[in-house]
């Protein structure tokens, strides 16, 4: 089993930056894929960016190229998401994620363990 607890929301103002980051238990996530999702209030989780087990490759979905960027630190078992330029759209819950397998995925659905989430709020 995988533990995941997500830090490092909060409220911030637009054009501001956070640093997310997910700090994993119960094994080693080295070699697993992981990833960042949110979800906003009625709707539906919305994947962000995900890194590989092996390569360490990544990818981002087109809301967020060029703003975040997702990174991991295998020695500390954590997985961090820098996020810049924040704006209100950008409110929601953070979700990290880890799969069971090296290959980084956009759906949610192929990930097997979540962290309950962190807050993010921008105002204008």
């Amino acid at each position: 089993q995988v533990q995941l607890v997500e830090s490092g929301g909060g409220l911030v103002q637009a054009g501001d930056s956070l640093r997310l980051s997910c700090v994993a238990s119960g094994r080693s996530i080295n070699n697993n894929a992981m990833g960042w999702f949110r979800q906003a209030p009625g709707k539906e989780r919305e994947f962000l960016a995900t890194i590989s087990g092996l390569e360490k490759s990544t990818r981002y979905a087109s809301s967020v190229q060029g703003r975040f960027i997702i990174s991991r630190d295998d020695n500390l078992n954590t997985l961090y998401l820098q996020m810049n330029s924040l704006q209100p759209d950008d409110s929601a819950v953070y979700y990290c994620a880890v799969r069971n397998s090296y290959y980084f995925s956009n759906s949610d659905q192929k990930y097997d363990y979540w962290g309950q989430g962190t807050q993010v709020t921008v105002s204008s």
